[in-house]
């Protein structure tokens, strides 16, 4: 899961540059970090969705790998 590590590490560096920035009030800050939160889960469920349909698709025939690896899924 190297990928959700980064993905990780970039969302807590973005959050800490919103907590830290001095030019933003509570309010948009607090705005600013429910937005970067619901942008992390539903990316995170973006992933997940297209992990699924690449292994159910590779699972019913090979024949879907150079489909996938076209598309830029492999």
């Amino acid at each position: 899961m190297p990928h959700h590590n980064k993905r990780r590490e970039r969302l807590e560096r973005l959050k800490e540059a919103i907590r830290n920035n001095p030019n933003l009030t509570p309010e948009e800050k607090s705005s600013a970090m429910a937005l970067v939160e619901e942008w992390y889960i539903e990316d995170q469920a973006d992933q997940y969705f297209w992990t699924m349909v690449k292994e159910k698709l590779l699972e019913i025939s090979a024949k879907f790998e150079p489909i996938l690896a076209e598309l830029g899924f492999l």
